[in-house]
């Protein structure tokens, strides 16, 4: 089955939106409205805030790079036009934030919980990647049906 370079860079531009856009969610969400858990959980409430900072602009980065991939391969006629490989990307970019985020963070690296003070913390990190898995399976099966329309 044959994709075509534009489509490649649909898939990529959303791929990259979607783990900028998970990682908004991820702490607009959990850092500021929930208050569940910041970056690097620490005594230390400024370590908190500027590693929750640092964050921001890590997704910031993200978003603004997937609109210029797509700015730039649109101007030179490289960019797919079918929304189901858009949304199919997003789905998998938010997904791999997720799956990635919570592997590092939660379980390898230890900085944070998805909710630290819970009752029982690993059910809601277990539930993140599940999440995650979710939206991975969900974007490749969205990306799936826009190949068989295209063929």
């Amino acid at each position: 089955m044959y994709v075509s370079i534009a489509e490649k860079n649909l898939f990529l531009a959303s791929f990259i939106l979607g783990l900028g856009l998970l990682g908004a969610v991820d702490g607009i969400v959990f850092h500021q409205l929930l208050q569940w858990h910041h970056m690097v959980d620490h005594p230390n409430v400024k370590l908190e805030i500027i590693t929750d900072g640092l964050f921001t602009i890590v997704f910031s980065i993200l978003l603004i790079w997937g609109g210029i991939k797509i700015f730039q391969d649109a101007r030179n006629g490289k960019l797919g036009y079918s929304l189901k490989t858009f949304v199919g990307g997003i789905f998998v970019g938010g997904g791999a934030f997720n799956l990635v985020e919570g592997i590092v963070d939660h379980h390898i690296l230890q900085v944070h919980r998805v909710r630290p003070a819970a009752e029982n913390p690993l059910i809601y990190d277990l539930a993140f990647l599940a999440f995650g898995v979710l939206l991975v399976t969900i974007g490749f099966l969205i990306k799936r049906k826009s190949q068989k329309t295209v063929n």
